[in-house]
């Protein structure tokens, strides 16, 4: 008799997950992942915890420990989770807390008027995710103790000593059933809370790493808040007025915002906002209202004081924006966020506060310094004539580029399927290389263009300069979406875009200039996961020849080494100094076939690092690269010289 699948579908297939145990379930719906991303969340929960604590003025000390054994230890100094019998569950508030989901005090009971975090759910998730966790109250009387393993309690709430301070302490070791690893990083996680220390001025956070030999710690601590956030982001820029920008409003008692900005000489801004605590990466009412408001304040000033004429059009927002690093950070008592990634702020009331904060503020900050007035005018009416210059040079471009004849692009070799998500565009350094890909590639997903000679500094030229550069001109083109305000990733004609350059010195230049065109001019082509950086084997080692040949690419000595012991006596070492060393063949064999080839794809893990990387590599100031430098070359190799 044939088997059959059982097709029965009733009420007793209705599987219902009785408390934490979902949270284990499913643990990618409560922290987005179990990889490293949600290792670190479980410390921003707990931390997130504290900072409430602090907006609501109750706590100035954070310390947040790694332990040796990989478990983390979170203090503050705040009100401590409450201990007496909750009315409804019948046992202690902070067992409440650490055991049953959307239990706290950030759902109307009046405890907090403004909190971040999972709203309220952040505890008893880290406790459901953790191996063991172990929580201390002290409430000015006494410490009160309670464990629990993978979210169960193993004890009853106990007093464990006398006390006359208050706070919490929460120490859990993440459950290596449920993550990838345990292995926290250093500096993302010292970056988390370096923003937050920023965001709450006056709340001091001591890091402290306990899993080497010497503990490192930093005491992270802003008197002056977003104020010093700012000042940090510029600190190899040069700025064009002292002082920080810096003001705040309120609306009643649901909604604050604090604004600091500074510009610089630089080319590229940088807007941050945040919304309780929160970093809106994809921005929000707050965000527009700055925007707008700033736009509109620059443009009144420029007119009342004739620093624009009357036959001048009005300055856009990417002009009032050029060189400015601004920090928005609202607090809001219901905080509405948007998206997939509920990153991006939706209460309209923080548009309307933000912009009415710089119409009066800002207003009155210009006309009491006009010369800071001047000098931030006249870098947005240089910005507004050079984007008048670019928007000339794009027109030409774009036509020449319709009628599809454009010299600058003779050199590309189009695939048949471009436009299509899983068609490549190798940038290959050199027509040598070039020559080679064109022939080792797949026509019909795999398009090749080869560059010449050095490139644009995009960090030191305005957008003009872009759309004048021979060398830049051909990618823009080849891509077809734009760049800047224009750039539209939906017209990409590419889902992937391959750096392929030499593994030497010019190579790593090459790769650094277009990485900075890139993330200066098409973000998003970054954010989205399209770039990459080809990984041409650096050696070849064979032995025998014709039917008898063996051969190994490796990328590094080491696997070199074992490539000669694997084959024995007779084997033999080709170094490429090149790309163009390769025959298309070998080249197809070992950098461009998605079967066996290795890239790299680029990520921003950190706006605001990445933004100082560029910075400091690319950008006019000769000293922070001399000290980076002089920090960072001991880990230098493979240096051509």
């Amino acid at each position: 008799m044939e088997n059959k699948k059982d097709t029965t579908y009733d009420e007793s297939q209705i599987q219902v997950l009785e408390g934490l145990e979902a949270v284990r379930k499913r643990p990618g719906m409560y922290i987005g992942s179990v990889s490293i991303a949600g290792l670190h969340h479980l410390i921003y929960e707990i931390v997130d915890n504290s900072i409430d604590e602090a907006l609501a003025g109750y706590c100035d000390r954070i310390t947040v420990d790694i332990n040796p054994d990989n478990s983390v230890t979170v203090e503050d100094n705040g009100r401590g989770i409450p201990v007496g019998i909750h009315p409804q569950q019948g046992i202690p508030t902070v067992e409440v807390v650490l055991t049953i989901l959307h239990a706290g005090g950030k759902f109307g009971g009046g405890g907090y008027k403004v909190s971040g975090g999972l709203h309220g759910v952040g505890s008893s998730v880290v406790n459901a995710l953790s191996e063991r966790l172990e929580v201390e109250v002290s409430n000015g009387e006494h410490v009160y103790y309670q464990s629990y393993e993978r979210g169960k309690p193993t004890c009853k709430l106990k007093i464990i000593g006398d006390t006359d301070k208050t706070g919490t302490k929460i120490t859990f070791l993440p459950d290596a059933e449920i993550f990838e690893t345990l292995d926290y990083d250093y500096d993302t996680l010292l970056k988390r809370l370096r923003e937050q220390a920023f965001l709450n001025k006056g709340v001091r956070i001591i890091f402290t790493d306990k899993r080497v030999a010497e503990p490192k710690s930093v005491e992270l601590y802003a008197e002056g808040g977003i104020k010093e956030f700012v000042q940090y982001i510029n600190k190899n820029k040069d700025a064009i007025h002292d002082d920080v920008v810096y003001f705040e409003a309120k609306r009643g008692d649901d909604m604050e915002v604090e604004v600091a900005m500074q510009y610089t000489t630089a080319y590229s801004e940088t807007i941050l906002s945040f919304a309780n605590n929160i970093h809106t990466i994809d921005g929000g009412m707050h965000e527009t209202g700055f925007k707008s408001g700033l736009t509109r304040v620059l443009n009144d000033y420029a007119r009342k004081y004739k620093l624009l004429k009357e036959k001048d059009p009005n300055l856009m927002g990417e002009d009032t924006r050029e060189g400015l690093t601004a920090v928005i950070s609202v607090k809001v008592a219901e905080a509405q966020f948007e998206g997939q990634t509920k990153t991006k702020l939706g209460n309209s009331g923080a548009r309307t506060l933000v912009e009415g904060a710089l119409n009066d503020k800002l207003s009155a900050f210009l006309e009491e310094n006009p010369r800071v007035a001047r000098a931030i005018i006249e870098k947005t009416i240089n910005a507004s004539r050079a984007r008048e210059a670019a928007r000339k040079a794009r027109e030409a471009t774009r036509k020449s580029s319709s009628a599809n004849n454009s010299s600058l692009l003779g050199k590309l070799a189009r695939c048949t399927d471009e436009g299509a998500d899983y068609a490549e565009l190798f940038i290959v350094e050199g027509d040598s290389a070039g020559g080679s890909a064109k022939q080792g590639r797949h026509r019909r997903y795999q398009a090749v263009l080869p560059l010449w000679g050095k490139m644009l500094n995009v960090e030191k030229s305005r957008i003009d300069k872009v759309y004048s550069n021979e060398k830049l001109l051909p990618i823009i083109q080849a891509l077809g979406a734009g760049i800047g305000e224009d750039f539209d990733v939906n017209n990409l004609k590419y889902g992937k875009i391959i750096i392929m350059a030499d593994a030497d010195v010019d190579g790593s230049h090459i790769r650094t200039l277009l990485l900075t065109f890139f993330f200066r001019y098409m973000r998003s082509l970054i954010e989205q996961g399209h770039v990459y950086i080809a990984q041409p084997p650096l050696f070849k080692v064979y032995k025998g020849k014709n039917k008898d040949l063996v051969e190994r690419f490796v990328f590094d000595e080491a696997a070199r080494d074992r490539a000669i012991a694997e084959l024995g006596k007779g084997a033999k070492v080709q170094r490429y100094k090149g790309l163009g060393e390769m025959d298309p063949e070998e080249l197809k064999e070992t950098t461009m076939d998605p079967e066996k080839r290795t890239i790299l794809r680029v990520d921003i893990e950190d706006a605001i690092a990445a933004d100082q990387i560029f910075t400091i590599l690319m950008g006019e100031k000769v000293e922070p690269r001399r000290e980076f430098i002089e920090q960072n070359a001991k880990y230098a190799t493979d240096l051509d010289i």
